[in-house]
């Protein structure tokens, strides 16, 4: 398969229109959207989702995201809409904010990895927005990449892993916010998050109160407990190179890494760190990659997966980074590194 690939400077009426025409002859297409690109297919066409599944080498029971471009589309995907749900869309969409409801019978089991519910959400990106419009149906949605790989921010990633897999690419530019959407799972009594991200636990709570978060947001699956959400049983955000966090005092982590990277040499180990501006001095004669400030967490977290693929770019074998505070977005930030790093920590 010849994958087509539109760049944002010539993205215009024609584009869309042509987008739309594989989406409804069963096809696969990669868009843009303010979290990461998503590989679109006809969420109501069980032979199109199931197209997703293949091209990703993803789990069949790791329910897709289904993307609508208006509110008037909600109503035809899903069977109910708690008081929690109301007050967050109020709130938070368009968005990077991915609700969770129960269904309607519109939406096969493809699309919803075998459940009852489906999650949803409104995209802010102003051209996922015409695409999904142009389409004319909603779209189901993952990351573009294949699975388990550090999700897509720009469309050369979406190249570099589905060039010959999928129809078309359609690349807007580098993503704002470079993390996943936050999910949220509206469908009982209380709220429960399932997924952290640049909508934070504390942006929601100012909205519908105490949220309780799901285990598996920062612990590791297994053992005395099942996550919520399937999909987050499975392995993520991982690059070939190996990722380990090193966790504590800033100058003891420091010095930690310094020791890592130097025993990594003596060992002949292709090693780096990445590293916020104000820690990349310390590391000087090593491999660094800058992942922004300390003083600007959305730029480390839009910088992250870039980030982690840039390790696999340098051809390191081992790679360390410290760990963040796990209030605000830093939580979304420690959630996505630790499933990089396979929950490989270092406490020092």
């Amino acid at each position: 398969m010849k994958t087509e690939y539109f760049r944002v400077t010539d993205i215009n009426g024609a584009v869309f229109e042509k987008a739309a025409g594989v989406i409804n002859r069963g096809g696969l297409v990669a868009f843009p959207t303010e979290t990461v690109y998503g590989l679109g297919a006809n969420a109501l066409d069980p032979a199109a989702v199931k197209k997703i599944y293949e091209a990703k080498g993803r789990p069949s029971d790791n329910p897709l995201i289904v993307h609508i471009s208006a509110l008037s589309q909600l109503g035809g995907v899903v069977s109910e809409v708690s008081e929690n749900a109301k007050k967050l869309m109020d709130n938070f969409w368009p968005g990077p904010l991915t609700l969770i409801f129960k269904k309607s019978k519109a939406i096969p089991n493809e699309t919803s990895g075998g459940l009852p519910t489906v999650a949803v959400r409104f995209p802010e990106n102003e051209t996922a927005r015409k695409f999904i419009s142009a389409c004319g149906v909603p779209i189901a949605a993952p990351s573009a990449n294949t699975s388990g790989r550090p999700s897509p921010t720009s469309a050369a990633h979406v190249m570099d892993d589905l060039d010959g897999r999928i129809d078309m690419v359609i690349d807007g530019g580098s993503s704002v916010f470079g993390l996943e959407s936050t999910i949220v799972d509206t469908t009982g009594k209380d709220a429960v998050l399932l997924r952290p991200g640049s909508v934070t636990r504390e942006m929601l709570e100012s909205a519908i109160g105490k949220i309780r978060t799901d285990r598996a947001v920062l612990e590791e699956p297994g053992g005395d407990f099942v996550p919520i959400a399937p999909g987050m049983k499975y392995k993520h955000y991982s690059p070939v190179c190996s990722i380990t966090v090193v966790d504590g005092e800033i100058n003891k982590v420091r010095e930690k890494i310094l020791s890592l990277l130097s025993a990594d040499g003596e060992k002949g180990i292709s090693s780096g760190v990445i590293a916020t501006k104000e820690d990349s001095g310390f590391f000087d004669g090593f491999k660094v990659i800058e992942m922004g400030s300390d003083n600007d967490e959305a730029r480390v977290a839009a910088s992250l997966f870039a980030s982690l693929r840039r390790c696999d770019a340098l051809g390191l074998e081992k790679a360390y980074v410290k760990a963040f505070s796990e209030e605000g977005l830093g939580l979304a930030i420690m959630n996505r590194l630790k499933k990089a790093a396979g929950y490989n920590i270092i406490n020092v």
